[in-house]
């Protein structure tokens, strides 16, 4: 076997196989070795382009497709995701004493597309990698169309997304890897490219986590200087997470216990990268910290809920 040979290989299938706490650990490494977070920051970019080229690699391309021959149920989680979550949030940011910049972030959060990340983290986890790759790429495109119009409805914010550079971007992240990927898949052939699947699985736990690291660029000293903000707007952040993920998790169980818990995981873990760049100069300057905050939990998930997820991984 390939695996067994190779030194490197061999790291990286382990890594894989502890790929859950290499990122819950590794999160803090940006917070804590600020220098690390700044050599990794220009490095964001060819890190998602790397990932979404893994991530393609290991997809079952049918499976994949068989989701699509499923519109209803698609559009449901989509649907739920999309809109039903920011009126969610709204009411409940609503109803809360909280800050008016942790309330906006949390808002605004509900409006996100899926992590990147979704489908290597739903494949870490014993989730449906596929259904969430579908989903991850159609919230992603839909977000222009889908998540300004909530945001100015909802708390008044005016997310200025243009859509021809957010096409650019999706055409550079998506396109760019959905080539690559194809390309690879044609030279190397599906039995040759099979061995090195625990191998490709570990390289996409080290990019997510050079992600990770990268997008904590100065959030230390940032930390530093409203600690009690940062403590409080830390716990909104899980609390969106890992309930956005239990809530979306309950109500599409119906779907089936692991669609409802895949479509979970990626309602809890968004990504809020895209909303660094169009943030207005008119929004609270707190709002880009408590994006950078809302990365903690979507390292930790897989690491904290992998026992959970694999309960309902087995589910039908």
């Amino acid at each position: 076997m390939v695996n067994a040979s190779n030194p490197a290989l061999r790291f990286l299938a382990s890594s894989a196989r502890h790929g859950g706490a290499l990122l819950g650990g590794g999160v803090f490494l940006g917070v804590l070795v600020p220098p690390l977070a700044r050599m990794f920051h220009p490095v964001i970019a060819p890190s998602i382009i790397g990932l979404m080229t893994l991530v393609l690699l290991r997809v079952d391309i049918p499976a994949a497709i068989g989701h699509l021959r499923q519109p209803v149920r698609l559009a449901v989680i989509v649907g739920f995701h999309a809109l039903a979550c920011p009126v969610i949030a709204w009411a409940v940011v609503e109803a809360l004493p909280l800050d008016a910049g942790i309330a906006a972030g949390v808002v605004i959060f509900a409006t996100g597309c899926a992590a990147t990340s979704g489908a290597a983290f739903a494949r870490m986890v014993g989730l449906d990698p596929e259904l969430s790759l579908i989903a991850t790429l159609v919230t992603t495109i839909a977000l222009p169309l889908t998540a300004p119009p909530m945001v100015y409805a909802l708390i008044g914010v005016d997310l200025a997304i243009s859509l021809p550079a957010f096409m650019g971007r999706l055409v550079l992240v998506v396109g760019l890897p959905l080539v690559l990927s194809m390309g690879i898949r044609r030279l190397v052939g599906p039995q040759r490219l099979a061995p090195f699947g625990p191998a490709v699985d570990g390289g996409v736990v080290w990019l997510v986590l050079v992600y990770g690291i990268g997008v904590m660029d100065g959030l230390a000293a940032r930390m530093l200087a409203d600690p009690l903000w940062v403590a409080l707007a830390f716990i909104a952040a899980v609390v969106a997470d890992f309930g956005f993920n239990a809530l979306t998790t309950l109500v599409l169980a119906p779907l089936g216990w692991r669609v409802a818990a895949s479509a979970g995981m990626l309602s809890g873990n968004r990504n809020m990268a895209l909303y660094l760049a169009v943030l207005p100069a008119a929004a609270d300057a707190r709002l880009a910290l408590f994006f950078a905050l809302c990365q903690f939990p979507l390292f930790l998930s897989p690491f904290l809920l992998r026992p959970v997820y694999r309960v309902f991984g087995r589910g039908a």
